[in-house]
């Protein structure tokens, strides 16, 4: 066997073991969601199906497999039918540069964060044909909506990341992890941690900024005409975009496999780099329970007046930083100075009059309290009427 084919053959399996440990990640998130949202809102979540209700998400995914798939008739078939794969891909691709440990990766690639960026934003394309294709007003809207979400949410993603580039001196993943050794980035620079948690947290489409197929609003978005396995694929995506932001935090802020035990073997590595990742998926889970949905107003608004500027402040901040060689210190000390404000009016203009508003509405509810039902008059006189054992003797 040729040393090309040889090579074939070994991506070939690497592809096919990355395709069932991402899909094994996305369930296993499915299951997780279900029991934190379960602590959270006083309920116990997935039970009956295998211990600890483990096998819920594997029976979810077999009973859409079973559902029947069904097509608008006035929709345009072949791209209905192509575009759950366009959204699908491009998030399963991405992790052939995502390494799970020190050489535990399909390809190093020494441009991993430029492939990154490059494939992530073509899922988009298939949010807009899943509702162009549909031919339903509802879902068309929710492709126009996704398309105006991710684009505007996608830029501070890709500042923060280049921020990472900046102070890492490489496009490399594991580059980036090797040189969080000491410090992690995210203590070094803050705010772009925080932009990117925000801005990953609307690119996967999670609440508070699950516009582009909100039920209440849109009727499911760009999904509403799926049904079955197609449906299956977008929900699939949707988990392993959540899960590749975790994956992404702890690699470019969190010091990956390393920080802060240093070089340790490859399976207490893996090990660590998987808690940091479920770490900041419970707090997205964490997100979803607590807050309502932004209206569309306020997501366009959010991003565009808030996330870029504070994305191109902290790409300024570092810069600076670099070129006159300040301490490293210094960049996390400007990075809480600039974070702070937008923080105290988000506190303290914007929260304080709702909270004050609430509480008013509150205040002069009617409250309603629970009476004795009332005994029918009828029911009374005939117990009157009815003969005793006194009246028969």
């Amino acid at each position: 066997m040729s040393l090309e084919l040889m090579d074939v053959v070994w991506v070939s399996l690497w592809l096919f073991t990355l395709l069932n440990v991402v899909a094994v990640a996305a369930l296993s998130l499915v299951w997780l969601e279900r029991k934190l949202l379960g602590r959270m809102q006083g309920r116990v979540g997935p039970t009956r199906v295998g211990p600890f209700g483990l096998l819920q998400p594997i029976a979810d995914g077999i009973k859409l497999l079973m559902k029947e798939d069904i097509a608008p008739g006035s929709s345009s078939r072949v791209l209905f039918f192509v575009a759950p794969l366009l959204v699908f891909v491009p998030s399963y691709m991405v992790w052939i540069t995502i390494p799970f440990g020190r050489d535990l990766f399909v390809r190093n690639l020494d441009l991993g964060l430029f492939f990154f960026v490059a494939l992530s934003v073509l899922g988009i394309v298939g949010l807009v044909l899943a509702g162009w294709s549909s031919n339903s007003k509802y879902a068309i809207l929710g492709g126009f909506r996704s398309a105006a979400q991710l684009v505007s949410y996608e830029i501070p993603i890709i500042m923060t990341i280049l921020v990472v580039a900046m102070l890492a001196g490489s496009l490399s993943f594991r580059d980036v992890v090797l040189a969080q050794d000491v410090v992690p980035y995210a203590a070094v620079q803050p705010l772009a941690f925080g932009v990117f948690l925000l801005a990953g947290l609307a690119e996967v489409g999670r609440t508070p900024f699950d516009i582009y197929h909100a039920e209440s609003e849109v009727v499911g978005g760009p999904f509403v005409e799926y049904s079955g396995a197609h449906w299956a694929i977008f929900f699939l995506a949707e988990y392993i975009n959540t899960f590749m932001v975790g994956a992404l935090g702890a690699l470019l802020f969190l010091g990956g496999w390393r920080w802060p035990v240093g070089d340790v073997p490859a399976a207490a590595g893996v090990a660590l780099f998987l808690f940091k990742t479920y770490a900041i998926v419970a707090v997205i889970f964490w997100v979803r329970a607590t807050y309502p949905r932004m209206r569309i107003d306020q997501l366009m608004s959010f991003g565009w007046k808030v996330l870029i500027p504070l994305s191109f402040a902290a790409f300024v901040v570092t810069a600076f930083q670099m070129f006159y060689g300040w301490p490293i210190w210094m960049l996390t000390l400007l990075s809480l100075v600039i974070l702070v404000p937008p923080i105290y009016i988000q506190l303290r203009w914007q929260r304080t009059p709702a909270m004050a508003l609430a509480k008013h509405y509150a205040e002069i509810a009617v409250a309603v309290h629970a009476q004795p039902r009332p005994v029918p008059v009828a029911a009374v006189t005939e117990a009157h009427a009815a003969p005793g054992t006194e009246d028969d003797a």
